[in-house]
């Protein structure tokens, strides 16, 4: 119960005491072991109008010790619950339309904790009725110290804020108002247009943040690239694409995700040379696998992206596509000049259209002109605003259409973002659903996820790599240390500085 909220207050939102019915059950999620305790999570959710999440979830950060903040906000299936009008404990609970189920680490994983040790005797509490001692709830500071005082370890700015990721299966995250704030800093940034481009017109607040999200949930990624711009050459293949998929790929893997890099037939030889050459000179941490993928029939996307073709067995949660050509309306693929590539591009757009009806998988798209795989979620922008744009735009959405002046950028806050992310409390607590001790990441983990940040010698150097391979600069098709026409120093080296500049400012959000 949330008794100790009582008195309690947060901006205008007074708690005087909680009552209302909850759903107390049993989850799949094991707890940590402690000696000869060992049992899963048991959680309660209680129905939460989604206008009221950020409130819900603020007060109740704001009492650790009775609870704290969520640890699940969303589909029940995700901790393992099959059916919530099933309560292992109490009554069921129905929901109202627009409410959304949120989850608390539940004090009856005490009593499963102690069933399964099997002691003599015991003393706890019954579901429901809580267990009163004469002991003080002196550990706690006074309402006022705790919400107003800057320098409380419940600062305003390490609050969470609850963002939605999904609609099938339902989830939301939580990060701090500071990790957010951060990573707003590293949108902005990425969003400058040196190239004069009218990127700008297709920006949409916080895509960044919540593609980092998904991602920061997520247990496997595939990541495409490849924008066959320059037809004439051989290979046709920009230096814009490639550089931002191997930062991100590099940061996943630190953070012990599965990532696989997905590429076209064509250039399949290539880019696993280029791939070895960033392992060999320390850009990427090691090997990524390089896969293909081509139409085989109907099902063929269905089968790629999950494990015999089961959509409740997925292979991958998330999908990125970065300076990847993306099919137009009439089935085309189209660089800036209107230019139809088709014939040298394979069609891993499918890929993305299939992952719309497949629950579990969610897509990015990073682009930086509107006609990039993924930004037909901003079709309507492209095709009014940008030059050509109702012959060039994409028309297959990503849940996340993330833009960038150059879409390296993208990829590199990207990587940024997750750094943040992995940094914040708040984040990291709501990943590991409550458990486990309130520490920072380890000195060893927290100096191999900065090491795997982006930085202007690895970008300078996988840059170099790609020239070296015949790769053109994509606006000028300059064989040079360029970037859509801009130089590596000091436009690239730049913008690789200051988005560092703000994801290291501190070790912790």
């Amino acid at each position: 119960g949330f008794w100790s909220w009582k008195g309690k207050t947060c901006k205008k939102v007074c708690v005087c005491v909680c009552v209302c019915l909850c759903v107390c059950v049993s989850t799949a999620v094991p707890c940590v072991p402690a000696g000869v305790f060992c049992c899963p999570l048991v959680v309660t959710m209680r129905p939460v109008p989604a206008a009221m999440l950020d409130a819900t979830v603020e007060v109740t950060h704001l009492n650790p010790l009775a609870h704290g903040a969520p640890v699940h906000i969303g589909d029940p299936a995700l901790l393992g619950i099959p059916d919530l009008s099933r309560p292992d404990y109490g009554d069921g609970v129905e929901l109202q339309p627009g409410d959304v189920p949120v989850f608390w680490a539940c004090g009856v994983t005490a009593i499963e904790a102690i069933l399964s040790s099997k002691p003599s005797l015991a003393f706890s509490h019954s579901p429901g009725c809580m267990f009163l001692t004469d002991v003080p709830d002196s550990s706690s500071p006074p309402p006022s110290d705790t919400v107003h005082s800057p320098t409380s370890d419940h600062s305003l700015d390490l609050i969470p804020r609850s963002f939605l990721l999904s609609q099938n299966p339902l989830l939301y995250s939580l990060a701090s108002q500071r990790a957010i704030e951060r990573i707003r800093q590293l949108e902005t940034i990425i969003g400058e247009d040196p190239g004069q481009r009218g990127i700008r017109a297709l920006f949409l607040q916080d895509e960044l943040l919540r593609s980092c999200l998904s991602l920061s949930h997520a247990v496997s990624v595939a990541i495409t690239t490849g924008f066959p711009t320059h037809y004439q050459h051989s290979p046709p293949d920009e230096t814009d694409g490639p550089p931002g998929a191997i930062a991100m790929a590099t940061m996943l893997l630190s953070l012990g995700k599965q990532v696989t890099m997905v590429t076209d037939k064509r250039g399949l030889d290539m880019n696993r040379a280029i791939i070895d050459e960033a392992v060999r000179t320390g850009v990427l941490k090691t090997a990524v696998p390089l896969v293909t993928f081509e139409d085989g029939g109907p099902d063929s996307a269905l089968h790629f992206l999950c494990h015999h073709g089961d959509r409740s067995k997925p292979r991958y949660d998330h999908l990125v596509a970065i300076e990847r050509s993306g099919r137009a309306g009439d089935g085309n693929y189209y660089n800036m000049r209107g230019i139809n590539i088709k014939h040298l591009v394979d069609p891993i757009d499918d890929l993305f259209i299939a992952a719309q009806e497949i629950p579990g998988i969610s897509t990015t798209g990073i682009g930086d002109g509107g006609n990039e795989l993924g930004m037909g979620k901003l079709k309507e922008k492209v095709s009014t605003l940008m030059p050509k744009g109702s012959l060039i735009a994409c028309d297959v959405p990503a849940d996340f259409a993330v833009t960038a002046g150059v879409s390296n950028w993208g990829g590199y806050a990207v990587a940024c973002g997750l750094y943040l992310l992995h940094t914040c409390p708040a984040h990291q607590r709501y990943l590991r659903r409550g458990l486990g001790a309130e520490q920072g990441a380890p000195r060893d983990q927290l100096q191999d996820w900065t090491a795997n940040l982006p930085s202007v010698e690895k970008e300078e150097s996988i840059l170099s790599t790609l020239v070296s391979f015949g790769i053109r600069s994509g606006k000028t098709g300059n064989l040079a240390m360029e970037v859509d026409g801009l130089t590596f120093h000091p436009t690239h080296s730049d913008i690789i500085s200051r988005l560092l500049e703000v994801t290291r400012g501190s070790n912790y959000c």
